[in-house]
């Protein structure tokens, strides 16, 4: 009887090995999702696992499990990956490859160390986790980091908490009888960005529900509010959430109208408090007829609430109508939009030149969060003529 090897054959015996897989985890979502989905894997080394970026600006960023919402030191981050929110294919992805099969703990570092903190929104992910009911399953990572967006929002809610002084959580508007919350207080944050190739640090002052600091894009988003048209008193849309280097583009339809800065608790007249004078578009007038509208911009350097009006008072106030505009208001707030509105309605634009005391001048907060845009020598001409309708 013959026998054979297969070695005599010259064939070799090679061990086997599992295929390599790629994992797919999208991050965030259309729908202003703060998760990555799935949450958890388990992988091979060798394995991919390619983190697909959907709505919104995410990272992928390493820590470990002892500090879930900080960085690892030599740990891979695939910066800022901002997505637009009309974007529906052709997302872009970050991938990394498993070594081993020890834990790999990942977490979202947008607006982190604030009560925004993503991170501390339980937006975090692990590969290879030890199971449930393990000092380090994934179930207590993420629970620490739910804890740290907790201690985080404590802390920017405890600095907002107004004076001691004002024990009825109100204060005399800047004139008339009616009083408003007291103005939030702020933190100043220093944060370092990374957008696509380029990285910076930011300054920036972060509020209660205040949006993150990072840009949509290096060259920031384009916000369109339409201000006035036939038989209107509004700013279309007339409140937006805006990030630094984002800018807001005021087109002028019919009527006489302006934008002009001003506070919460002072919704008629232009903000000038601390040395600081608010912005002023000037009276831009379009005629009834018009096809072509001028434009003025205003560009966000801030994280911070900002207060707008048309200050047009004839033949009535535009602002007493209620034609206003914000910024990042906080709508979780007593300082909202419709609150904002409501008290410029209710003091009907009246420019009473009582006397505000200190605690009276209303919030300053959004003084130095823009910078004003630059008209057009047309729109310049335009706004010579008094024109008033």
């Amino acid at each position: 009887m013959l026998s054979f090897s297969l070695l005599s054959m010259g064939l070799v015996v090679l061990p086997f090995t599992a295929a390599q897989m790629i994992y797919d985890v999208t991050v965030g979502g259309a729908a202003g999702n703060l998760t990555f989905s799935p949450e958890a894997i388990f992988a091979n080394p060798g394995d991919q696992v390619v983190f697909h970026f959907q709505q919104k600006n995410h990272t992928v960023t390493q820590s470990s499990f002892a500090n879930p919402c900080g960085p690892k030191e030599g740990g891979f981050d695939s910066g800022f990956m901002p997505v637009a929110a009309n974007v529906t294919d052709n997302f872009p992805t970050y991938t990394i490859r498993v070594n081993d099969t020890n834990p790999v703990w990942v977490y979202c570092a947008q607006a982190a160390n604030t009560a925004n903190s993503h991170c501390g929104k339980g937006m975090v992910f692990a590969v290879n986790c030890p199971a449930d009911g393990s000092p380090n399953s994934f179930t207590n990572f993420k629970n620490s980091a739910l804890a740290i967006g907790s201690s985080l929002a404590a802390a920017a809610s405890s600095t907002a908490a107004a004076p001691s002084e004002t024990a009825s959580n109100t204060w005399t508007a800047a004139y008339g009888s009616v009083t408003v919350p007291p103005a939030p207080s702020g933190s100043v944050v220093t944060q370092p960005i990374t957008l696509q190739s380029s990285s910076w640090t930011t300054v920036y002052t972060s509020y209660p529900n205040s949006p993150a600091p990072t840009p949509a894009a290096l060259e920031g988003q384009v916000h369109k509010v339409i201000v006035g048209g036939t038989g209107k008193l509004t700013f279309d849309p007339p409140r937006i959430s805006a990030q630094p280097r984002d800018i807001i583009m005021f087109e002028f339809h019919q009527k006489n109208h302006t934008v002009t800065q001003s506070s919460f608790a002072d919704p008629c007249r232009q903000l000038n408090a601390n040395g600081t004078t608010g912005f002023d578009s000037g009276f831009l007038p379009v005629a009834d007829d018009a096809s072509s509208f001028p434009t003025w911009n205003v560009t966000v350097n801030d994280t911070a609430p900002m207060w707008a009006y048309c200050r047009q008072k004839t033949p009535a106030s535009h602002c007493g109508a209620g034609m206003v505009f914000a910024v990042n208001s906080d709508e979780s707030s007593q300082r909202s939009f419709s609150a904002f509105q409501a008290l410029a309605e209710q003091l009907n634009g009246t420019a009473a030149a009582a006397s505000a005391s200190p605690s009276a001048t209303g919030s300053t907060s959004g003084a130095g969060a823009v910078r004003v845009g630059i008209l057009s020598a047309a729109v310049a001409a335009l706004g010579a003529f008094a024109i008033v309708l």
